[in-house]
């Protein structure tokens, strides 16, 4: 057909260089070469086709060779539209290429385009990307007239870069926004991971009312995040109850049910799913077998985590280091650390953090102390900047009752200015979620919170003396 164009004399004809280079475009990204070369033989282009070059570019995963069209365009002094902006940020999102974004975005805003509705959108999914949370809420902030798809990827963004509490925040501000107040398909496959990791309930049971209510229930992505939700609160019940009422599975939605039947030592009911799902004619991937090596890991099944095992290699699923890790942690917990320092021996590829790091672990809850020196100094070369890795041999070493050596190591840690990263907790009062840390003096009611826990403390201790006189 292209020859037949070329022959008949259509070759400049910019409507059907547009189709050709759209042609090319969906057949494979080796195939874009013969894209850009209609582009570059047509004589005149408008901003339509440049912009074309710059999206296909984008989704063929080519993000250089878009960037260079963008900055041609600019040589040119192509006058640059909208879309223009919206292709380009996105081609610098799927690589998170953050410099290049900043420098589109003084583009954006010396064009004019910075308060267009779909140019903030681009660049609030760009900053998301490249976990630059700061600027994507100021950018989402500034735009005057959001739009669905506003609050959609800065809900997104939120959930991606672990910032949970903050997404559930921003989907109560969308759900009292007047002017859109129901949320979209997207909006509830953004939200329900988050509710899964903080085990949202009450948020995460409207979510499944709302979604009977528009007809959603037999949706995979919107039941694969329900299913995770309710396993990760503890509802196994109604995990299965959506998972049954999904008439076309997928593989999502398989891995979701037998993660949350694995979580809560349910090892029987997990396999008994993967057998079905194997009897189902579905090919298992890597996530399905990382899920139920953890899952026999956890309650000690070595001989099924075995066998598991050895079916990746019957399946012709690629092994990472995660399931390396998972069987390490397998020999582990079940007192094999003989086994699992052989296993480690036979890796055909270079153990890593995971590997080292589920074998220092068995160490400690086998007090096999000569063993997590050996694994230590290795994970202190490949990782290290982690606390974690100089806590748990400080921890051996005190349950060893080596006192001088985990007070070396703790200030080897000090020494180094290294810090374990602290956990935090969270309550929800009045709807309004509040986190906190140990000895966390950030909270605007700070000098109340500890007055109150101090009067608390005081009362516990007169009751507990008078009981004991009494």
């Amino acid at each position: 057909m292209h020859a037949k164009i070329i022959v008949g004399g259509y070759g400049q004809n910019v409507f059907v260089g547009s189709k050709l280079i759209g042609m090319y475009a969906r057949l494979d990204q080796l195939y874009m070469n013969h894209a850009r070369k209609v582009f570059d033989h047509l004589l005149e282009r408008d901003v339509f086709l440049w912009n074309m070059m710059i999206q296909t570019y984008a989704h063929s995963g080519l993000s250089a060779e878009a960037l260079g069209v963008y900055k041609e365009m600019c040589e040119k002094y192509v006058v640059i539209d909208k879309y223009t902006f919206t292709f380009v940020l996105k081609a610098c999102g799927i690589v998170k290429d953050e410099m290049s974004g900043r420098v589109i975005h003084g583009h954006v805003m010396k064009c004019g385009f910075y308060f267009n509705v779909f140019v903030g959108n681009a660049l609030v999914a760009l900053y998301a990307k490249c976990q630059m949370m700061e600027a994507c809420r100021h950018v989402f902030d500034e735009i005057p007239e959001k739009d669905v798809v506003s609050w959609n990827t800065v809900i997104s963004g939120c959930a991606n870069n672990d910032r949970f509490i903050e997404a559930i925040e921003l989907f109560h501000t969308f759900l009292q926004d007047e002017s859109f107040s129901v949320p979209d398909h997207a909006t509830l496959v953004s939200i329900l991971p988050v509710c899964a990791q903080v085990a949202e309930i009450r948020l995460g049971y409207w979510i499944h009312c709302y979604t009977i209510k528009i007809g959603l229930t037999s949706d995979t992505m919107v039941g694969s995040g329900l299913i995770a939700m309710y396993g990760n609160s503890g509802h196994l019940d109604y995990a299965r109850q959506v998972f049954d009422e999904i008439s076309e599975r997928n593989i999502m939605v398989w891995t979701a049910m037998m993660r949350g039947y694995g979580m809560h030592g349910n090892p029987q009911e997990a396999l008994n799913l993967f057998y079905n799902f194997l009897e189902c004619g579905f090919h298992p991937d890597g996530v399905v077998f990382l899920c139920l090596l953890s899952t026999c890991s956890h309650v000690g099944l070595v001989e099924e985590g075995r066998e598991i095992f050895k079916q990746m290699e019957d399946y012709g699923v690629e092994i990472g280091h995660e399931h390396y890790a998972c069987m390490v942690d397998l020999y582990g917990r079940a007192g094999l650390l003989i086994e699992a320092v052989e296993f480690i021996k036979l890796m055909p590829m270079l153990p890593g953090k995971d590997v080292y790091g589920a074998l220092l672990g068995a160490c400690r809850m086998h007090n096999n102390i000569e063993l997590a020196e050996v694994v230590a100094e290795k994970l202190f070369v490949l990782d290290p900047n982690s606390g974690g890795r100089y806590v748990t041999l400080a921890k051996i070493y005190g349950d060893g009752g080596r006192l001088k050596d985990a007070a070396a190591v703790r200030k080897l840690m000090v020494k180094k200015n290294i810090k374990k990263p602290f956990g935090f907790s969270s309550i929800k009062v009045d709807s309004v979620v509040h986190t906190f840390g140990v000895e966390d003096a950030t909270h605007v009611k700070t000098m109340e919170i500890f007055d109150t826990l101090a009067n608390l403390d005081e009362l516990m201790t007169c009751n507990y003396k008078l009981e004991t006189h009494c």
